[in-house]
C-alpha cells in the first residue's frame, strides 16, 4: 500500500495529462443512482483490485456523472474555473501529503499561504496587521468569523443571560443563518432598499426594534449570491462603529471583484471590517476547496478559537503564526498554496483582467436580452450575474428547459426565484465563456 508503484502513477498522471488539456472542459452530466450503484458493485472487497479496473470504473462511470463547474458553459450556482497552474500544484500538496495546522510542523507552507493572504487583504484595504487562514468555505469562514463576533461581545460583559443577535439582510446568505442557530444567536433583519443593505436601514432598524440593545455584530455582503448585489458597506461601516458592533463582510462570491479597478468603487468600506471573507475556488480561479478569512485584529479571534491540550502545548512556544488559531478547525491541509503558486506565476495583473472578462460578459448578455424579443431582463447585472425571464413561462417551464439544455450539453443554467417570482439565471465567471455560447442559449427559450 505504502510502496511507489510506477505503474499506476503513469496510469494517473495520463489521466491528469489528458483532464487538463481539455480545451474547452465538457459539461458532462447528472449522474443517475441504478448506473452508478451498478458500476460500483463490488469493488470495495478483501482482496482489493488492479488499479487500472478502478481507474476506468471512475473515468468511464464516475467522472462523466459530475457536471464540470469549470466548463465555460456552466452558469449556474457559482461556478470555478481553477488555472492550470493551480490544479498542478494542488496535485503537489497532496502528493507531498502538505498540511497545514501550524508553523511548528508545516512553517513553509504558512508562509506562503500568508503571502497570498496578504494580497487579498491588502486589496480590500485591511491594514498591515491583518491577517487569517484559508479555510474550506465561506460557511465555514462565516461561522468562525460570527463566533469572534458572538465571544468578543461577551468577554465586554452584559449579555451573560440574554441570547445576542446579530443584523442581517433578507438577502443574507443561507450560511449566515445557519452559523447564527449553530452559535446560538438570533437574527436582527433589517429592511432593505432594492435589495441592498444599507447604513440607512440599518440605524433605523437600531433605533426602533426592541431587541437591538442585543444587537452585536452586523453581516453585510459583498456580492449577493442570487444577484451579486453589495451592500452599503460603507454606510454600514459607519453605524457598526457609532454602535461598537462587530462588522462582517461576506464576499464569498463577490469580494473577487476587488481585483477589477472598474468594480472597485462600489465596494468602498470594505477595509474597515473586523472580519472579511472571499473564497478563491469561486472567482479568484482555485482549485476546490478554499476560502480565505481575514481580520482586522487577528489576536481576537487567537483567543476565541485556539485549542488547548496538553499536546498541543508545544505549537504555542514559539513566535510562529498558527493557521489552526485562526478557525474552528484543528487540522487542516494547505489549501491556500495552489493559489499562491498561481498567483505567483501568473501575477495579479491577469487576475484583473480575468475577474473583469467576466463582468463584460455580465454586461454582454444583458444585452442580447434586452435585444431580444421572447426575453425580458429582470434587473441590470449585479457584478457578473445575469436575471432574466421568459415572458408566459412558469416554474415547469424553466425546470423543462433546464434539464434539456443540460441534456443536449448546450449549457447548465438553472433558474431561482426573484420576488416570488421562477426566473432565469446566468453566472459568469469563466474567461473562455463566449457571446456564442450566450446566443446558444437563449435561442432555446423561443
Amino acid at each position: 500500500m505504502f510502496r511507489y508503484n510506477e505503474d499506476m502513477v503513469g496510469h494517473i498522471f495520463d489521466y491528469c495529462r489528458e483532464r487538463l488539456s481539455f480545451d474547452p472542459v465538457t459539461l458532462d452530466f447528472s449522474g443517475e443512482k441504478e448506473a452508478l450503484d451498478a458500476a460500483l458493485a463490488g469493488l470495495m472487497r478483501p482482496e482489493g483490485n488492479d488499479h487500472e479496473k478502478v481507474l476506468k470504473v471512475f473515468a468511464d462511470h464516475l467522472a462523466p456523472a459530475v457536471i464540470s463547474c469549470d466548463s465555460p458553459r456552466f452558469l449556474a450556482f457559482i461556478p470555478a474555473a481553477p488555472t492550470r497552474a493551480s490544479m498542478l500544484f494542488d496535485m503537489i500538496v497532496s502528493c507531498s501529503s502538505l498540511q497545514g495546522s501550524s508553523w511548528l510542523e508545516a512553517a513553509g507552507a504558512v508562509a506562503a499561504e500568508n503571502q497570498a493572504l496578504r494580497v487579498l487583504a491588502d486589496v480590500a484595504g485591511l491594514p498591515p496587521e491583518a491577517g487569517g487562514v484559508f479555510v474550506s468555505g465561506g460557511s465555514a469562514a462565516n461561522l468562525s468569523a460570527l463566533a469572534v463576533a458572538r465571544d468578543t461581545a461577551s468577554r465586554r460583559g452584559g449579555w451573560r443571560r440574554r441570547r445576542l443577535r446579530v443584523a442581517v439582510s433578507d438577502q443574507t446568505h443561507s450560511s449566515i443563518r445557519n452559523a447564527l442557530r449553530i452559535l446560538d444567536m438570533e437574527e436582527l433583519v433589517v429592511a432593505t432598499t432594492e435589495h441592498r443593505l444599507t447604513g440607512e436601514n440599518l440605524r433605523a432598524a437600531l433605533a426602533s426594534h426592541r431587541h437591538r440593545g442585543d444587537v452585536v455584530a452586523v453581516a453585510a455582503t459583498a456580492g449577493t449570491t442570487n444577484a451579486g448585489i453589495v451592500d452599503d458597506l460603507a454606510g454600514i461601516a459607519d453605524v457598526a462603529a457609532e454602535k461598537n458592533l462587530w462588522f462582517h463582510v461576506d464576499g464569498a462570491y463577490g469580494g473577487a471583484a476587488l481585483l477589477a479597478p472598474g468594480a472597485r468603487h462600489l465596494f468602498r468600506g470594505v477595509g474597515r471590517a473586523d472580519s472579511f471573507v472571499v473564497d478563491p475556488h469561486k472567482w479568484l480561479f482555485a482549485p476546490f476547496d478554499c476560502a480565505a478569512l481575514l481580520y482586522r485584529n487577528p489576536a481576537l479571534a487567537k483567543t476565541v478559537h485556539t485549542q488547548q491540550a496538553s499536546y498541543l502545548d508545544v505549537f504555542h512556544e514559539g513566535p510562529g503564526w498558527n493557521p489552526s488559531d485562526y478557525a474552528y478547525h484543528l487540522t487542516r491541509r494547505a489549501r491556500g498554496l495552489a493559489l499562491w503558486f498561481s498567483l505567483a506565476v501568473h501575477g495579479t495583473d491577469a487576475y484583473s483582467t480575468a475577474v473583469e472578462a467576466a463582468m463584460a460578459m455580465a454586461t454582454q448578455a444583458a444585452a442580447r436580452i434586452e435585444a431580444a424579443e421572447h426575453l425580458e431582463l429582470v434587473r441590470q447585472p449585479g457584478l457578473s450575474i445575469v436575471l432574466f425571464r421568459r415572458p408566459g413561462w412558469e416554474a415547469a417551464d424553466y425546470h423543462r428547459w433546464s434539464r434539456e439544455l443540460l441534456a443536449a450539453q448546450v449549457g447548465f443554467v438553472t433558474p431561482t426565484a426573484w420576488q416570488g417570482e421562477t426566473v432565469a439565471r446566468f453566472a459568469f465567471l469563466h474567461p473562455d465563456t463566449t457571446v456564442e455560447m450566450v446566443d446558444e442559449i437563449l435561442a432555446t427559450m423561443k
